[in-house]
């Protein structure tokens, strides 16, 4: 086996082990947001978020979170423009529909549309916490802030766009993390295929309730 094709073998597996660590935090912050559906004035909400933002064990997590991230968006875009450079000259003239889904030929597409939402999203709330928490060492007040965030109609037509995005990613993304890891198999695959269309469907869904509770006033 040549250099390169061991390169890009490991690449793949290092995309399906981070693409699993990722989904793996996705049912996390999932189940985190869905609590303001309680309705009890984000009290229960507000005790989980102060839980992850102050355990020593979370926040080593949340660290390896952001590398989880990293490694995920530049391994997907060197695996990406690798396969950009390997597609031969005539593929533009070949139906490629055919043979794949749309989605799955835009993984760069809406990875990029997803780390500009990623950034944002950060920039909301992540960032701003962390720095109370280091300059003042209180916390924010979360459901206060997702609050007045969400009042705004233009980011929560922002926030359900992206959950889109990640819905058209997961689709593809889900099963490919597996197979990247080899794990394919005829006895399995139909299972993980649609476990995967299920988590795209749910996970995505749940996210875009949130900022359309708040704005709509059913998040109280």
């Amino acid at each position: 086996m040549s250099t390169k094709g061991l390169s890009s073998l490991t690449k793949k597996y290092i995309m399906g082990l981070s693409g699993i660590f990722l989904i793996l935090f996705l049912i996390v912050h999932c189940g985190l947001n869905c609590l303001v559906f309680l309705r009890d004035g984000g009290v229960t909400f507000s005790h989980a978020a102060h839980f992850m933002g102050s355990n020593i064990l979370m926040r080593t997590l949340e660290w390896g979170l952001v590398i989880g991230f990293l490694v995920h968006i530049f391994d997907g875009f060197t695996l990406w423009y690798q396969n950009a450079k390997a597609r031969p000259q005539g593929y533009a003239k070949v139906d490629a529909s055919k043979n794949s889904p749309w989605y799955s030929r835009s993984m760069g597409i809406l990875g990029s549309l997803l780390l500009m939402f990623l950034i944002i999203h950060a920039g909301d709330f992540w960032i701003p916490n962390r720095l109370s928490q280091f300059n003042t060492g209180q916390e924010k007040d979360l459901f206060a802030m997702m609050k007045e965030e969400f009042s705004n109609p233009f980011i929560v037509f922002l926030y359900v766009a992206s959950c889109f995005s990640l819905f058209w990613h997961l689709l593809h993304g889900f099963k490919s993390a597996f197979q990247s890891l080899g794990l394919n198999h005829s006895k399995y695959n139909g299972a993980i295929e649609k476990a995967g269309i299920a988590f795209s469907i749910i996970v995505p869904t749940l996210f875009a309730l949130m900022p359309l509770g708040f704005y709509f006033g059913i998040v109280k």
